[in-house]
Protein backbone atom coordinates (compact mmCIF):
# COMPACT_ATOMS: atom_id res chain seq x y z
CA UNK A 1 0.00 0.00 0.00
CA UNK A 2 1.40 3.39 -0.95
CA UNK A 3 0.17 6.70 0.39
CA UNK A 4 0.53 9.80 -1.71
CA UNK A 5 1.04 13.25 -0.22
CA UNK A 6 -1.68 15.79 -0.94
CA UNK A 7 -0.32 19.28 -1.13
CA UNK A 8 -3.05 21.12 -3.03
CA UNK A 9 -4.50 23.59 -0.54
CA UNK A 10 -7.79 23.60 -2.43
CA UNK A 11 -8.27 20.00 -1.28
CA UNK A 12 -8.39 21.16 2.34
CA UNK A 13 -12.07 22.04 2.29
CA UNK A 14 -12.90 18.53 1.05
CA UNK A 15 -11.48 17.23 4.35
CA UNK A 16 -13.74 19.23 6.66
CA UNK A 17 -16.00 16.26 7.46
CA UNK A 18 -13.37 13.54 7.18
CA UNK A 19 -12.37 11.41 10.18
CA UNK A 20 -8.71 12.38 9.79
CA UNK A 21 -6.52 14.60 7.63
CA UNK A 22 -4.63 11.78 5.89
CA UNK A 23 -5.60 8.14 5.46
CA UNK A 24 -2.32 6.83 6.84
CA UNK A 25 -3.38 7.98 10.31
CA UNK A 26 -5.94 5.15 10.35
CA UNK A 27 -4.03 2.59 8.30
CA UNK A 28 -3.21 -0.86 9.73
CA UNK A 29 0.23 -0.88 11.30
CA UNK A 30 1.59 -3.48 8.87
CA UNK A 31 0.71 -1.13 5.99
CA UNK A 32 2.27 1.79 7.86
CA UNK A 33 5.44 -0.24 8.38
CA UNK A 34 5.73 -0.93 4.64
CA UNK A 35 5.50 2.79 3.91
CA UNK A 36 8.02 3.60 6.63
CA UNK A 37 10.58 1.10 5.38
CA UNK A 38 10.13 2.20 1.77
CA UNK A 39 10.79 5.79 2.85
CA UNK A 40 13.65 4.71 5.14
CA UNK A 41 15.46 2.99 2.26
CA UNK A 42 15.02 6.08 0.07
CA UNK A 43 16.22 8.35 2.90
CA UNK A 44 19.34 6.24 3.50
CA UNK A 45 20.16 6.38 -0.21
CA UNK A 46 19.72 10.16 -0.11
CA UNK A 47 22.01 10.51 2.93
CA UNK A 48 24.59 8.24 1.32
CA UNK A 49 24.89 10.70 -1.53
CA UNK A 50 24.37 13.97 0.30
CA UNK A 51 25.22 13.88 4.02
CA UNK A 52 28.89 14.29 4.88
CA UNK A 53 27.89 14.24 8.56
CA UNK A 54 26.25 10.81 8.46
CA UNK A 55 28.77 9.45 5.96
CA UNK A 56 31.43 10.01 8.63
CA UNK A 57 29.31 8.52 11.42
CA UNK A 58 28.43 5.34 9.54
CA UNK A 59 32.01 4.88 8.36
CA UNK A 60 33.21 5.23 11.96
CA UNK A 61 30.93 2.39 13.16
CA UNK A 62 31.48 0.24 10.07
CA UNK A 63 27.88 0.27 8.83
CA UNK A 64 26.87 0.76 5.20
CA UNK A 65 23.87 2.92 4.32
CA UNK A 66 22.54 0.01 2.24
CA UNK A 67 22.49 -2.17 5.40
CA UNK A 68 19.63 -0.12 6.85
CA UNK A 69 16.47 -1.45 5.26
CA UNK A 70 14.11 -2.21 8.16
CA UNK A 71 13.04 -0.45 11.33
CA UNK A 72 15.01 -3.00 13.37
CA UNK A 73 18.12 -2.24 11.30
CA UNK A 74 18.13 1.26 12.76
CA UNK A 75 19.37 -0.24 16.02
CA UNK A 76 22.69 -0.91 14.30
CA UNK A 77 23.26 2.85 14.19
CA UNK A 78 24.50 5.08 17.02
CA UNK A 79 22.26 7.76 18.44
CA UNK A 80 22.46 11.38 17.35
CA UNK A 81 22.59 13.62 20.43
CA UNK A 82 21.90 17.33 20.75
CA UNK A 83 25.61 17.78 21.47
CA UNK A 84 26.40 16.21 18.08
CA UNK A 85 24.13 18.75 16.40
CA UNK A 86 25.71 21.65 18.32
CA UNK A 87 29.21 20.50 17.32
CA UNK A 88 28.09 20.18 13.72
CA UNK A 89 26.64 23.71 13.78
CA UNK A 90 29.82 25.12 15.31
CA UNK A 91 31.97 23.40 12.70
CA UNK A 92 30.13 24.83 9.70
CA UNK A 93 27.83 27.84 10.11
CA UNK A 94 24.97 28.44 9.79
CA UNK A 95 23.39 25.01 9.27
CA UNK A 96 26.19 22.63 10.24
CA UNK A 97 27.87 19.66 8.65
CA UNK A 98 24.57 17.77 8.83
CA UNK A 99 23.04 19.98 6.12
CA UNK A 100 22.29 17.45 3.38
CA UNK A 101 20.81 19.79 0.76
CA UNK A 102 22.39 22.27 -1.60
CA UNK A 103 22.39 25.64 0.25
CA UNK A 104 20.80 27.16 -2.86
CA UNK A 105 17.74 24.97 -2.21
CA UNK A 106 17.26 26.18 1.38
CA UNK A 107 14.30 28.57 1.52
CA UNK A 108 13.59 28.78 5.27
CA UNK A 109 15.44 28.78 8.58
CA UNK A 110 14.05 27.89 12.01
CA UNK A 111 15.74 27.94 15.40
CA UNK A 112 15.20 26.16 18.70
CA UNK A 113 14.61 28.12 21.88
CA UNK A 114 18.26 27.65 22.94
CA UNK A 115 17.30 26.88 26.54
CA UNK A 116 20.21 24.44 26.88
CA UNK A 117 22.79 26.51 24.96
CA UNK A 118 22.98 28.28 21.61
CA UNK A 119 19.91 27.83 19.41
CA UNK A 120 19.91 24.96 16.96
CA UNK A 121 19.47 26.41 13.46
CA UNK A 122 17.42 24.21 11.15
CA UNK A 123 17.29 24.48 7.37
CA UNK A 124 14.25 23.68 5.21
CA UNK A 125 13.92 23.17 1.48
CA UNK A 126 10.60 23.77 -0.26
CA UNK A 127 9.60 20.06 0.04
CA UNK A 128 10.64 20.15 3.71
CA UNK A 129 8.32 23.09 4.35
CA UNK A 130 5.48 21.20 2.68
CA UNK A 131 6.13 18.16 4.87
CA UNK A 132 6.16 20.36 7.99
CA UNK A 133 2.83 21.87 6.91
CA UNK A 134 1.37 18.43 6.25
CA UNK A 135 2.44 17.03 9.63
CA UNK A 136 1.11 20.09 11.46
CA UNK A 137 -2.18 20.00 9.55
CA UNK A 138 -2.74 16.42 10.71
CA UNK A 139 -2.16 17.52 14.30
CA UNK A 140 -4.41 20.57 14.09
CA UNK A 141 -7.15 18.51 12.44
CA UNK A 142 -6.93 15.85 15.16
CA UNK A 143 -7.05 18.65 17.75
CA UNK A 144 -10.30 19.92 16.24
CA UNK A 145 -9.35 22.76 13.87
CA UNK A 146 -11.20 22.66 10.55
CA UNK A 147 -10.74 24.42 7.19
CA UNK A 148 -12.36 27.83 7.34
CA UNK A 149 -11.82 28.28 11.09
CA UNK A 150 -10.48 31.52 12.50
CA UNK A 151 -7.59 30.63 14.84
CA UNK A 152 -6.22 33.13 17.35
CA UNK A 153 -2.42 32.85 17.43
CA UNK A 154 -1.41 32.72 21.11
CA UNK A 155 2.19 31.51 20.69
CA UNK A 156 4.99 33.99 20.14
CA UNK A 157 4.93 35.14 16.51
CA UNK A 158 8.73 35.29 16.26
CA UNK A 159 9.63 33.79 12.90
CA UNK A 160 12.45 31.58 14.15
CA UNK A 161 10.26 29.88 16.78
CA UNK A 162 8.33 26.92 15.35
CA UNK A 163 5.20 28.11 17.15
CA UNK A 164 5.41 31.38 15.21
CA UNK A 165 5.40 31.70 11.42
CA UNK A 166 5.41 27.88 10.85
CA UNK A 167 2.12 27.58 12.74
CA UNK A 168 0.67 30.33 10.56
CA UNK A 169 1.95 28.54 7.44
CA UNK A 170 0.38 25.25 8.52
CA UNK A 171 -2.97 26.83 9.30
CA UNK A 172 -3.02 28.50 5.88
CA UNK A 173 -2.06 25.19 4.28
CA UNK A 174 -5.04 23.44 5.84
CA UNK A 175 -7.45 26.23 4.88
CA UNK A 176 -7.82 27.86 8.29
CA UNK A 177 -7.16 31.57 8.94
CA UNK A 178 -4.48 32.60 11.44
CA UNK A 179 -5.36 35.69 13.51
CA UNK A 180 -1.80 37.06 13.81
CA UNK A 181 -1.54 38.78 17.18
CA UNK A 182 0.83 36.47 19.05
CA UNK A 183 1.81 36.26 22.70
CA UNK A 184 4.35 39.03 22.05
CA UNK A 185 1.36 41.35 21.51
CA UNK A 186 0.36 40.90 25.14
CA UNK A 187 -2.77 39.68 26.90
CA UNK A 188 -4.68 42.92 26.26
CA UNK A 189 -4.35 42.82 22.46
CA UNK A 190 -5.03 39.10 22.25
CA UNK A 191 -8.18 39.28 24.33
CA UNK A 192 -9.49 42.33 22.46
CA UNK A 193 -8.88 40.54 19.15
CA UNK A 194 -10.71 37.53 20.57
CA UNK A 195 -13.68 39.73 21.47
CA UNK A 196 -13.66 41.51 18.08
CA UNK A 197 -13.11 38.55 15.78
CA UNK A 198 -14.68 35.69 17.78
CA UNK A 199 -12.29 32.95 16.60
CA UNK A 200 -13.47 29.37 16.94
CA UNK A 201 -10.01 28.19 18.07
CA UNK A 202 -6.95 29.38 19.98
CA UNK A 203 -3.43 27.94 19.77
CA UNK A 204 -0.87 28.71 22.46
CA UNK A 205 1.18 27.56 25.42
CA UNK A 206 -1.04 26.12 28.17
CA UNK A 207 0.08 28.42 30.97
CA UNK A 208 -0.37 31.49 28.78
CA UNK A 209 -3.82 30.42 27.57
CA UNK A 210 -4.76 29.84 31.20
CA UNK A 211 -3.49 33.33 32.05
CA UNK A 212 -5.58 34.83 29.22
CA UNK A 213 -8.67 33.11 30.56
CA UNK A 214 -8.06 34.50 34.02
CA UNK A 215 -7.51 38.06 32.71
CA UNK A 216 -10.50 38.19 30.34
CA UNK A 217 -13.06 39.63 32.75
CA UNK A 218 -10.63 42.26 34.04
CA UNK A 219 -9.67 43.43 30.52
CA UNK A 220 -12.93 42.94 28.61
CA UNK A 221 -15.61 43.01 31.27
CA UNK A 222 -16.82 39.57 30.14
CA UNK A 223 -15.69 36.08 31.05
CA UNK A 224 -13.54 34.09 28.61
CA UNK A 225 -16.37 31.55 28.44
CA UNK A 226 -18.54 34.22 26.76
CA UNK A 227 -16.15 34.79 23.83
CA UNK A 228 -17.36 31.86 21.73
CA UNK A 229 -14.11 29.87 21.59
CA UNK A 230 -14.85 26.18 21.06
CA UNK A 231 -11.40 24.58 20.80
CA UNK A 232 -8.06 25.36 22.47
CA UNK A 233 -4.87 23.72 21.19
CA UNK A 234 -1.86 23.84 23.49
CA UNK A 235 1.77 22.77 23.26
CA UNK A 236 5.33 23.95 23.65
CA UNK A 237 5.58 23.23 27.40
CA UNK A 238 4.14 20.84 29.99
CA UNK A 239 0.60 21.63 31.05
CA UNK A 240 -1.80 20.39 28.42
CA UNK A 241 -1.46 16.87 29.77
CA UNK A 242 -1.78 17.92 33.42
CA UNK A 243 -5.45 17.36 34.39
CA UNK A 244 -5.67 20.31 36.77
CA UNK A 245 -4.37 22.76 34.14
CA UNK A 246 -6.47 21.29 31.33
CA UNK A 247 -9.61 21.33 33.47
CA UNK A 248 -9.01 24.92 34.52
CA UNK A 249 -8.49 26.01 30.88
CA UNK A 250 -11.69 24.26 29.81
CA UNK A 251 -13.63 25.74 32.72
CA UNK A 252 -12.45 29.29 32.02
CA UNK A 253 -13.04 29.17 28.27
CA UNK A 254 -15.94 26.70 28.15
CA UNK A 255 -14.01 25.00 25.32
CA UNK A 256 -12.35 21.66 24.75
CA UNK A 257 -8.57 21.68 25.24
CA UNK A 258 -6.34 19.31 23.25
CA UNK A 259 -2.56 18.93 23.31
CA UNK A 260 0.09 18.58 20.60
CA UNK A 261 3.83 17.87 20.68
CA UNK A 262 6.72 18.43 18.28
CA UNK A 263 10.24 19.77 18.14
CA UNK A 264 12.37 22.04 15.99
CA UNK A 265 14.62 19.25 14.74
CA UNK A 266 11.73 17.25 13.22
CA UNK A 267 8.80 19.61 12.70
CA UNK A 268 6.28 21.89 14.37
CA UNK A 269 4.09 19.03 15.62
CA UNK A 270 3.66 15.32 14.93
CA UNK A 271 1.85 14.09 18.06
CA UNK A 272 -1.74 15.26 18.69
CA UNK A 273 -4.76 14.49 20.82
CA UNK A 274 -8.05 13.69 19.17
CA UNK A 275 -11.61 14.30 20.36
CA UNK A 276 -11.23 11.45 22.86
CA UNK A 277 -8.55 13.40 24.83
CA UNK A 278 -6.88 10.17 25.95
CA UNK A 279 -3.32 10.89 24.84
CA UNK A 280 -1.45 12.26 21.82
CA UNK A 281 -1.37 10.08 18.69
CA UNK A 282 1.65 9.85 16.41
CA UNK A 283 -0.02 11.08 13.21
CA UNK A 284 3.02 11.27 10.88
CA UNK A 285 4.43 7.75 10.83
CA UNK A 286 5.15 8.04 7.11
CA UNK A 287 7.55 10.93 7.81
CA UNK A 288 9.10 9.95 11.14
CA UNK A 289 10.10 6.60 12.64
CA UNK A 290 9.79 6.58 16.42
CA UNK A 291 11.65 4.34 18.84
CA UNK A 292 11.14 4.15 22.60
CA UNK A 293 14.33 3.94 24.65
CA UNK A 294 14.24 2.52 28.16
CA UNK A 295 16.78 4.79 29.91
CA UNK A 296 17.39 2.25 32.68
CA UNK A 297 18.33 -0.68 30.43
CA UNK A 298 19.40 1.15 27.26
CA UNK A 299 17.09 -1.15 25.29
CA UNK A 300 14.50 -0.22 22.65
CA UNK A 301 11.10 -1.32 23.94
CA UNK A 302 7.68 -1.71 22.29
CA UNK A 303 5.00 0.98 22.43
CA UNK A 304 2.89 -1.10 24.82
CA UNK A 305 0.40 0.51 27.16
CA UNK A 306 2.17 1.63 30.33
CA UNK A 307 5.64 1.67 28.77
CA UNK A 308 7.83 4.66 29.64
CA UNK A 309 10.99 5.98 28.05
CA UNK A 310 12.73 8.57 25.91
CA UNK A 311 11.58 9.23 22.36
CA UNK A 312 14.12 8.57 19.58
CA UNK A 313 13.29 9.94 16.12
CA UNK A 314 14.47 9.26 12.57
CA UNK A 315 13.34 11.58 9.76
CA UNK A 316 12.55 9.57 6.62
CA UNK A 317 11.39 12.26 4.16
CA UNK A 318 13.81 15.08 4.94
CA UNK A 319 16.22 16.90 2.63
CA UNK A 320 17.85 19.65 4.71
CA UNK A 321 18.90 19.10 8.37
CA UNK A 322 17.89 15.42 8.55
CA UNK A 323 18.47 13.39 11.73
CA UNK A 324 18.95 9.66 12.33
CA UNK A 325 18.09 8.12 15.71
CA UNK A 326 17.86 11.52 17.34
CA UNK A 327 17.65 11.43 21.15
CA UNK A 328 14.89 13.98 21.70
CA UNK A 329 15.03 14.24 25.48
CA UNK A 330 11.22 13.83 25.62
CA UNK A 331 10.34 11.31 28.35
CA UNK A 332 6.92 9.85 27.63
CA UNK A 333 4.40 7.30 28.88
CA UNK A 334 2.33 5.20 26.48
CA UNK A 335 -1.34 5.62 27.42
CA UNK A 336 -2.83 3.29 24.83
CA UNK A 337 -2.46 1.52 21.50
CA UNK A 338 -6.01 1.92 20.17
CA UNK A 339 -8.62 4.67 20.16
CA UNK A 340 -12.27 5.26 19.41
CA UNK A 341 -11.22 7.79 16.74
CA UNK A 342 -9.68 5.00 14.63
CA UNK A 343 -6.13 6.39 14.51
CA UNK A 344 -3.58 3.60 14.80
CA UNK A 345 -0.59 5.58 16.08
CA UNK A 346 0.18 4.95 19.77
CA UNK A 347 -1.14 7.43 22.33
CA UNK A 348 1.29 9.10 24.71
CA UNK A 349 1.66 11.88 27.23
CA UNK A 350 4.96 13.71 27.72
CA UNK A 351 6.02 13.38 31.36
CA UNK A 352 8.91 15.83 31.00
CA UNK A 353 12.31 16.28 29.44
CA UNK A 354 15.26 14.10 30.41
CA UNK A 355 17.48 17.20 30.57
CA UNK A 356 15.03 18.71 33.10
CA UNK A 357 14.94 15.58 35.24
CA UNK A 358 16.49 15.83 38.69
CA UNK A 359 17.70 12.94 40.83
CA UNK A 360 16.84 13.53 44.49
CA UNK A 361 18.39 10.91 46.77
CA UNK A 362 18.13 8.38 43.94
CA UNK A 363 14.56 9.26 42.90
CA UNK A 364 13.90 10.58 39.40
CA UNK A 365 11.87 13.79 39.68
CA UNK A 366 10.41 15.85 36.83
CA UNK A 367 9.48 19.48 37.64
CA UNK A 368 6.32 19.01 35.55
CA UNK A 369 5.21 16.23 37.93
CA UNK A 370 5.64 18.60 40.90
CA UNK A 371 3.69 21.22 38.94
CA UNK A 372 0.84 18.75 38.45
CA UNK A 373 0.55 18.07 42.18
CA UNK A 374 0.67 21.76 43.09
CA UNK A 375 -2.06 22.45 40.54
CA UNK A 376 -4.21 19.71 42.05
CA UNK A 377 -4.09 21.62 45.35
CA UNK A 378 -5.84 24.74 44.07
CA UNK A 379 -7.35 26.91 45.57
CA UNK A 380 -5.06 26.30 48.57
CA UNK A 381 -2.21 27.03 46.15
CA UNK A 382 -2.21 29.40 43.20
CA UNK A 383 -1.06 26.56 40.94
CA UNK A 384 2.29 28.32 40.48
CA UNK A 385 5.59 26.78 41.61
CA UNK A 386 9.32 26.80 40.95
CA UNK A 387 11.95 24.18 41.68
CA UNK A 388 15.31 25.52 42.88
CA UNK A 389 18.14 23.32 41.57
CA UNK A 390 20.96 25.24 43.27
CA UNK A 391 23.36 22.32 43.21
CA UNK A 392 25.94 21.06 40.75
CA UNK A 393 24.60 18.87 37.97
CA UNK A 394 21.22 17.15 38.23
CA UNK A 395 21.72 15.18 41.45
CA UNK A 396 21.32 16.10 45.10
CA UNK A 397 21.37 14.16 48.35
CA UNK A 398 19.50 16.95 50.13
CA UNK A 399 15.86 17.92 50.15
CA UNK A 400 14.72 19.55 46.89
CA UNK A 401 13.74 23.19 47.37
CA UNK A 402 10.31 24.02 45.98
CA UNK A 403 8.67 27.47 46.05
CA UNK A 404 4.86 27.47 45.90
CA UNK A 405 2.46 30.41 45.64
CA UNK A 406 -0.37 30.24 48.17
CA UNK A 407 -3.93 30.71 46.92
CA UNK A 408 -5.02 34.36 46.66
CA UNK A 409 -7.68 33.95 49.39
CA UNK A 410 -5.47 32.01 51.79
CA UNK A 411 -3.95 33.59 54.91
CA UNK A 412 -0.19 33.62 55.40
CA UNK A 413 -0.84 32.44 58.95
CA UNK A 414 -1.74 29.03 57.53
CA UNK A 415 1.54 28.68 55.58
CA UNK A 416 3.09 26.12 57.99
CA UNK A 417 0.15 23.76 57.49
CA UNK A 418 0.20 24.24 53.71
CA UNK A 419 3.96 23.66 53.61
CA UNK A 420 3.58 20.40 55.53
CA UNK A 421 0.69 19.22 53.35
CA UNK A 422 2.58 19.88 50.08
CA UNK A 423 5.74 18.19 51.37
CA UNK A 424 3.72 15.12 52.40
CA UNK A 425 1.95 14.90 49.03
CA UNK A 426 5.20 15.23 47.10
CA UNK A 427 6.83 12.55 49.24
CA UNK A 428 3.88 10.17 48.89
CA UNK A 429 3.36 10.69 45.15
CA UNK A 430 6.90 11.19 43.83
CA UNK A 431 9.00 9.52 46.56
CA UNK A 432 11.33 12.41 47.35
CA UNK A 433 11.83 14.84 50.22
CA UNK A 434 10.97 18.47 49.52
CA UNK A 435 11.69 21.64 51.42
CA UNK A 436 8.74 23.86 50.48
CA UNK A 437 8.68 27.65 50.80
CA UNK A 438 5.25 29.29 50.60
CA UNK A 439 5.06 32.73 48.98
CA UNK A 440 2.30 35.17 48.15
CA UNK A 441 0.09 34.73 45.10
CA UNK A 442 1.49 36.53 42.02
CA UNK A 443 5.09 36.41 43.31
CA UNK A 444 6.30 35.09 39.97
CA UNK A 445 5.87 36.82 36.64
CA UNK A 446 2.80 35.76 34.73
CA UNK A 447 3.22 33.71 31.52
CA UNK A 448 3.95 35.61 28.32
CA UNK A 449 5.66 34.99 24.98
CA UNK A 450 8.48 32.94 26.54
CA UNK A 451 8.08 29.42 27.87
CA UNK A 452 7.52 29.09 31.60
CA UNK A 453 10.76 27.91 33.23
CA UNK A 454 9.83 25.70 36.17
CA UNK A 455 13.43 25.29 37.37
CA UNK A 456 15.62 28.05 38.84
CA UNK A 457 19.38 27.69 39.29
CA UNK A 458 19.49 29.82 42.45
CA UNK A 459 17.05 30.77 45.17
CA UNK A 460 15.44 34.11 44.21
CA UNK A 461 15.12 37.19 46.36
CA UNK A 462 11.59 37.09 47.70
CA UNK A 463 9.51 40.04 48.92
Amino acid sequence: MKFEMRYRRADAFDKANAKCWHEIEMAPLDAVRRVQEENLIAQMAYLKGNSEFYQDILARVGIAFDDIRTIEDLQKLPYTFKTDIRESLAARKPFGRHLAANPKDVIQMQASSGTTGSPSYVALTEPDVEVWNEMSARCFFANGIRPGDLVLHGFSLAKGFVGGIPVMQALQYMGAVDVPIGADGGADRLLRACADIRPRCIVGAPNFVLHLGEKAEQILGVKASELGVERIIVGGEPGGGIPAIRNRIEELWSAKCCEMLGGTDLGVAYWAECEDQSGMHMVSMDHIITELLDPDTGEIIPFDEGAKGEMVYTAITRQASPVLRFRSGDFIEVLGTSCSCGRTGPKIRCVGRTDDMLIVRGANVFPSAIHSIVNDMMPDTNGIMRVVADFKGHTTQGALKVIVERGPDRSAQDDPDLKSTIETRLRDALVFKADVTIVAADTFEKPGAAKVALTLKEFPELP
